[in-house]
């Protein structure tokens, strides 16, 4: 009866093994199911594939924006201001305005009030009136109208309904002048909202007073 039993169990034995190979493929199957939901359309599965999708295209998005933002210099070349000159800003807003170092110490004040594509969108239309070629004219005049007109843009400068129509019909034909009436409205926001504010600041009081230290050791 003993070695019936041992018989049967040897056949069944045979009949099932369970080999490391098998069991290793029973574990390949279990991680590749973990995985199966990478390449199946079910709603409820938990696949990641969307959001790597997205992740890389937001990638893409902020790649293009950052090689267009390296075209924008930091400041703009300028010897160091006299103290005579920084004085003078405090005259004029258009004093400030007429020098390079003038306007990197302001740009650097918008910066801080988040408000520095005023000062670049400025600066894109003077760079632009200096333009003769048609096409390079064409190319500046879309990249300033997406940079600082689009509503899209995170860059966009606050102008009313009137200037918007006028610039949409310039741009059907661009020209240096296009954006001639949105400069005059945000030079004259930066002139009003801004430049009070600027005066007080940290920036200029601590430029004058570095200046005037200066001065005084000559």
């Amino acid at each position: 009866m003993g070695s019936e039993r041992t018989e049967i169990r040897k056949r069944q034995m045979a009949a099932t093994p369970e080999t490391p190979g098998a069991a290793q493929a029973q574990l390949s199957t279990g991680n590749r199911g973990s995985n199966a939901c990478c390449f199946c359309w079910c709603c409820c599965c938990s696949c990641s594939c969307l959001t790597v999708r997205n992740q890389d295209e937001e990638r893409a998005r902020r790649t293009s924006h950052e090689l267009q933002a390296e075209g924008i210099p930091n400041c703009e070349e300028s010897p160091a201001p006299t103290l005579e000159e920084v004085n003078a800003w405090a005259q004029s807003f258009d004093k400030l305005m007429l020098t390079p170092a003038g306007r990197n110490a302001f740009r650097e004040f918008l910066r801080t009030e988040f408000s520095e594509e005023n000062m670049l969108f400025w600066m894109a239309c003077e760079e632009l009136k200096q333009e003769s070629n048609k096409t390079v004219i064409e190319e500046k005049a879309r990249l300033i109208y997406e940079d600082y007109i689009s509503i899209l843009s995170p860059k966009e400068v606050s102008l009313d309904s009137r200037v918007r129509e006028v610039i949409n019909r310039n741009m059907l034909e661009p020209s240096q002048h296009t954006f001639d009436d949105a400069q005059l409205q945000i030079y004259t926001l930066m002139h009003r909202d801004s430049y009070p504010r600027f005066m007080n600041s940290a920036i200029y009081k601590d430029l004058l007073q570095s200046l005037s230290e200066k001065s005084i050791e000559a």
